[in-house]
């Protein structure tokens, strides 16, 4: 193994952002991901930056199998809408519109 080696990668330990709740989305700079505990402001957190997770969605949209998806932070959903959100990852499962989650496979930014 490489000697400057560090971690695999599919998940970081960083600061959160602010208060998270486990499986609530973290994102902190270009890094988007799900955490997998919870902590307050600034306190270490464990953030998966890879996989597949079941997240809201808004209802009223269908997302497809392989469309880009983003996180609007203000509704604390998953949208179709990039413009003003974060890229979060690609849907991994369609959605129809009705539906209140949508199986989401993260991508790095």
């Amino acid at each position: 193994m490489a000697t400057n080696f560090v971690q695999a990668g599919s998940q970081l330990t960083i600061p959160a952002p602010e208060l998270v709740s486990s499986g609530g989305i973290v994102i902190a700079g270009s890094i988007a991901g799900v955490a997998l505990g919870s902590a307050a402001a600034g306190e270490p957190v464990d953030v998966a930056v890879t996989g597949v997770f079941e997240l809201p969605k808004v209802g009223a949209q269908t997302l497809a199998l392989g469309e880009p998806v983003y996180w609007e932070s203000t509704a604390g959903l998953v949208t179709e809408t990039a413009s003003g959100n974060t890229r979060l990852g690609t849907v991994a499962k369609t959605a129809g519109a009705g539906v209140a989650t949508v199986a989401v496979r993260l991508v790095s930014i």
